[in-house]
């Protein structure tokens, strides 16, 4: 035959064929047993990437949008902006709706406002009174509420959040709130907040980053507000914010509205004051943030007088404003604001005509630069001068009755350079009156010396040289006769600047901050690739140092009584930095759960997104093998119908 040509009764005859009805009937088989196999592996799945309720989250990586739009558009929500219901029944939405008619305040938050169409089409939003107006994660209305309000929902405390979800109703005040973004991606991960409720307790909230166009239009600080359903998270260890242990994290089904003819009063603020002794305790510890009010000193190494004049230009260059602030008779400590702290300072310092002289600096962080306390603002941090809250205002109250007291402080001392070149060093080491201090010197490094042990065997605990005993090592700071040896850093490096050399000695941590690896790594590598030679032979210089030559680092170098005594020359190096990194170091910019990879709320729930994206793509996955392997079934029969039609008429 040259070509295939099909008649009715060539059609019947196939399909009456035993054969052919034989085929058809194992390819029904192999169908039902392959769809029993798919509905047991989708079972399977389901179980293993179930969520905790209300815990799904998206992450978008796009700025937050500004605030403005009195309505939630359609490319702000997540979804449709209208979801259709059966048999009728109206549409809800998922935006800020307007009530028709006088409402009054109750404990319950719509879900979802029904919908109807008058005879020219337009959509009239309509709620019974006792029911407010309220945003939710998602348009879509779950077959749980159905577009009811929820009425008398149970109020829960700040201090009674537990992790997990809550179906209760939170009421609060919203203080602030800011981006979280990735340190190093930038990415954002969601929106932090600062809620205090009407028992004056500060909570830190979290929006994420897929629903933050959902809240944020409706959102504006020193709001009072109702959050319905909610979900308690483990607030993170590093750089918080607020004192308990949870964070108010925004779930798929909470529902947030205005909270208006509120019969409790809500403060409209609330800060953690510490002081200097505070502050020294919990410096580089990267705990708790704490508030810090003063009086300004000096803005930028100048003097406060009328004619005092910020530099825009150098402040937007540099991005930052550094302030010396004392409080009371305390000590000067160095206040840095970075970014919009910065920029916020300038704008207020200028309406005041240059007249501020009290400042009050949110959530800072204690650092210690060239061995001297310093403070940095963090992203949530804000900036308040003089009379803006009452902590300044009573705070300039009392700096107006001991001016003696505000003005003891010679200007001189706190200017002192904070930057040396080598030959400063040099020449310092050479004074009289020179002490123990720390200074910053920026240098590149000549040559690793060798010939001489680039480290030594420390205390495990405290870092200090250990001593051999008869057979164990000791440690005489600790006290202890058994220690375990670690091999610290100890390397003494040839250095210059544009004027002059000199030696530094790599202790401790800045070795590693120098080379990126640390020495008991280095070392084990070395006996590890040597097998044969002992345990007293010396290691030479890894090529993790070596590599370093070359390289332009900030050091932060200890002046030591063995330099003022002329016992040694060589500096002490005790961190390492590079000078773009400088500024990112000081500033400390505040991460929600992303700091030194520490576990935190956005982490998590960024993971839980990510968890929910693996577990959905082994069914996708299914579903085409699935498509391909009925498209290949039908073209097996197809083929053999052909062959038994050839059959038939050959």
């Amino acid at each position: 035959m040259d070509s295939f040509c099909f008649s009715p009764s060539d059609f019947v005859y196939i399909t009456l064929n035993p054969h052919f009805l034989l085929l058809l009937f194992i390819q029904l088989l192999i169908r039902v047993l392959f769809r029993l196999s798919l509905v047991a592996m989708s079972s399977n799945g389901s179980s293993i990437s179930e969520k905790p309720k209300g815990v799904e989250s998206d992450s978008s990586p796009g700025p937050i949008k500004p605030i403005g739009t009195p309505h939630v558009s359609s490319n702000h929500s997540i979804g449709d902006l209208h979801s259709k219901r059966d048999k009728g029944e109206a549409s809800v939405t998922s935006g800020l709706t307007k009530l028709s008619g006088k409402t009054a305040v109750s404990s319950g938050v719509l879900i979802g406002v029904p919908m109807s169409k008058n005879p020219n089409g337009a959509i009239i939003h309509s709620t019974k009174a006792g029911v407010s107006s309220g945003v939710r994660g998602k348009s879509a209305v779950s077959s749980r509420v159905k577009g009811k309000a929820i009425v008398s929902a149970e109020v829960v405390a700040f201090k009674d959040v537990k992790y997990g979800p809550h179906d209760g109703e939170l009421r609060f005040r919203l203080i602030h709130f800011w981006e979280a973004r990735n340190v190093v991606s930038k990415v954002l991960i969601g929106l932090e907040m600062l809620l205090i409720d009407q028992e004056e307790t500060v909570i830190q909230g979290f929006i994420p980053a897929g629903r933050i166009d959902t809240y944020l239009p409706h959102m504006r600080a020193g709001g009072l507000y109702r959050l319905n359903s909610f979900f308690g998270s483990h607030n993170k260890n590093l750089y918080r914010v607020a004192e308990p242990s949870f964070t108010i994290t925004f779930s798929s089904t909470s529902v947030l509205s205005d909270l208006t003819d509120s019969p409790v009063c809500f403060l409209e603020d609330r800060f953690r004051i510490h002081g200097y002794e505070e502050f020294d305790a919990a410096c580089d510890l990267r705990g708790d943030l704490y508030d810090y009010v003063g009086h300004i000193k000096l803005v930028n190494g100048q003097v406060l007088s009328d004619s005092l004049m910020l530099d825009d230009a150098e402040i937007a260059s540099s991005r930052r404003v550094l302030l010396h602030v004392q409080t009371h008779d305390g000590p000067v400590m160095k206040l840095y604001l970075w970014d919009k702290a910065a920029s916020d300072f300038s704008e207020k310092f200028k309406a005041s005509g240059g007249t501020a002289r009290v400042v009050l600096v949110t959530t800072l962080n204690p650092k210690r630069f060239g061995g001297t306390l310093a403070l940095s603002s963090m992203t949530p941090s804000r900036v308040f001068l003089d009379k803006d809250v009452q902590i300044t205002e009573e705070y300039l109250t009392w700096m107006n009755a001991n001016l003696s007291v505000a003005n003891r402080v010679n200007a001189d001392v706190v200017t002192k350079t904070e930057t040396m070149t080598i030959g400063e060093l040099l020449f310092y080491i050479q004074q009289e009156d020179a002490k123990v201090a720390w200074f910053e010197c920026i240098a590149t490094v000549a040559d690793v010396v060798h010939g001489s042990s680039w480290y030594y065997i420390g205390c495990g605990v405290c870092h200090t040289k250990a001593t051999k005993g008869p057979t164990t090592l000791m440690c005489k700071k600790c006290g202890k006769p058994d220690i375990v040896g670690v091999p610290q850093y100890l390397a003494k490096i040839s250095v210059y600047d544009n004027e002059d050399q000199a030696s530094f000695v790599l202790l401790g941590d800045a070795g590693h901050e120098l080379s990126g690896r640390k020495a008991s790594e280095l070392v084990a590598s070395y006996f590890e690739a040597n097998e044969n030679v002992g345990d007293d032979h010396l290691v030479p210089v890894p090529q993790a140092l070596i590599d370093t030559i070359g390289q332009t680092r900030k050091f932060i170098v200890k002046v030591s009584d063995h330099n003022l005594t002329g016992k040694t020359q060589a500096l002490t190096v005790t961190k390492v930095l590079t000078p773009e990194d400088q500024e990112a170091e000081a500033q400390g910019t505040l991460q929600n759960g992303v700091a030194d990879g520490e576990p935190s709320t956005c982490v998590g729930i960024v993971k839980r997104a990510a968890d929910k994206v693996e577990a959905e793509d082994p069914k996708r996955a299914r579903y085409f093998v699935f498509v391909g392997f009925e498209a290949f079934t039908n073209l097996v029969v197809l083929s053999l119908a052909v062959y038994i039609y050839k059959c038939i008429h050959e």
